[in-house]
C-alpha cells in the first residue's frame, strides 16, 4: 500500500565535538551543509521538511518552506530530535525520512528508495551500508512518536531500543541497489557518507561536482550551439555562472522540467537537467 504523504526530518542539533564547529553551518560551495541537505530531502518528499535544532542554536538560512523546531533538551541524542520532528509533523504525513545534516552527497533517489520501501507491515526502513546500520538515513512511521516518547521518559536513548519494539525492514546494499535509478545515480551509496572530522569535510569538499545537463531556450539559446551543454556544479547558481547567465528578473530556471526557480543555492545532484528561459516564458 503506497504511503499517502511523506515528510523529512533533518537533525541539526548535534554537538559536532569532533568537527570543532557546528556542522549545519559548514560552507558547501557557496551554500551550507544544512541548506544543501534540506534542499535535497525536499525534492524527495511531498510533505513538510522539519529541521530540529538544539535549544537556542542559531542556524544558517534555509528555504522559507522549511520548518524549524528545537529539542526540548540539549545533548540527548537522535531519539530526542526524532521526537521533536515527529511531533512537528503530526498527522500531516505517514512516514518521515530522517537525516543528519552532514551528508552533502545525499541523493534524492536514495531518499525515495528508502521511503518507498515502507508498507503496512513495516514501521522503520533501516538501511545497512558499509557494515553499519544507518538510523539517520532511514524512514520512520510517524505513528512511532508515542513509542519514542516512552523510551525518552525511561531514559532509553539509543535508537536500537526503538528498533526492538518496531517492525523493522533491514535493507542491505544489494537491496537498495535493486532500484535502477539509485544504482545508476548513486552506485556507491555515498548518500550515507557523513562528515565527522575536519579531514572528512576536506575530502568531501574536494570531490568533483556532479555533472548537470543544461538547456537554454528562446533568446538564451543563441547561437544554436549553446542550446545544450553540460556543467559540473553543486548548485543552480554555479550552473548559471558556468554558462554565463545571471539568475535575475529576466531569467528563470526549470529543474528536471518541473520546479521553476531562481534560487542560486538550490542543490543539484547527478542526473539533473536545468533549463534556462526568459522570465516571461517561464510563467
Amino acid at each position: 500500500m503506497p504511503v499517502a504523504q511523506t515528510a523529512a526530518i533533518v537533525l541539526a542539533g548535534g554537538k559536532s565535538s569532533r568537527m570543532g564547529s557546528p556542522k549545519a553551518g559548514l560552507e558547501w560551495h557557496g551554500s551550507t551543509l544544512l541548506r544543501r541537505v534540506t534542499g535535497i530531502v525536499a525534492r524527495a518528499v511531498d510533505g513538510p521538511v522539519v529541521v530540529v535544532s538544539a535549544p537556542g542554536q542559531v542556524l544558517p538560512a534555509v528555504d522559507r518552506a522549511v520548518e524549524v523546531v528545537a529539542d526540548e533538551r540539549e545533548g540527548r541524542g537522535p531519539l530526542q530530535g526524532l521526537a521533536a520532528g515527529l511531533a512537528a509533523i503530526g498527522d500531516r504525513a505517514e512516514v518521515a525520512y530522517v537525516s543528519s545534516t552532514d551528508v552533502p552527497l545525499l541523493h534524492p533517489a536514495f531518499v525515495r528508495r528508502v521511503v518507498g520501501a515502507l508498507d503496512d507491515q513495516v514501521d522503520v526502513v533501516l538501511p545497512e551500508v558499509g557494515g553499519y546500520r544507518q538510523p539517520l538515513s532511514a524512514a520512520y512511521r510517524t505513528g512511532l512518536l508515542r513509542a519514542v516518547e516512552e523510551l525518552i521518559a525511561a531514559d532509553r536513548m539509543r535508537p536500537a531500543f526503538l528498533f526492538e519494539r518496531s517492525r523493522v525492514l533491514h535493507m542491505a546494499e544489494a537491496d537498495l541497489l535493486q532500484n535502477g535509478a539509485l544504482a545508476r545515480l548513486d552506485p556507491g551509496l555515498a548518500s550515507v557518507s557523513n562528515l565527522n572530522e575536519p579531514a572528512d569535510y576536506a575530502r568531501a569538499r574536494a570531490l568533483p561536482a556532479p555533472e548537470i545537463a543544461v538547456e537554454r531556450f528562446g533568446p538564451l539559446a543563441k547561437p544554436p550551439a549553446a542550446r545544450r551543454t553540460t556543467v559540473r556544479a553543486w548548485s543552480l547558481g554555479a550552473v548559471a555562472t558556468g554558462v554565463g547567465l545571471a539568475l535575475d528578473e529576466h531569467v528563470v530556471a526549470a529543474l528536471n522540467g518541473d520546479k521553476i526557480t531562481r534560487d542560486p543555492e538550490l542543490p543539484l545532484v547527478s542526473g539533473d537537467t536545468v533549463a534556462f528561459m526568459v522570465a516571461d516564458a517561464g510563467g
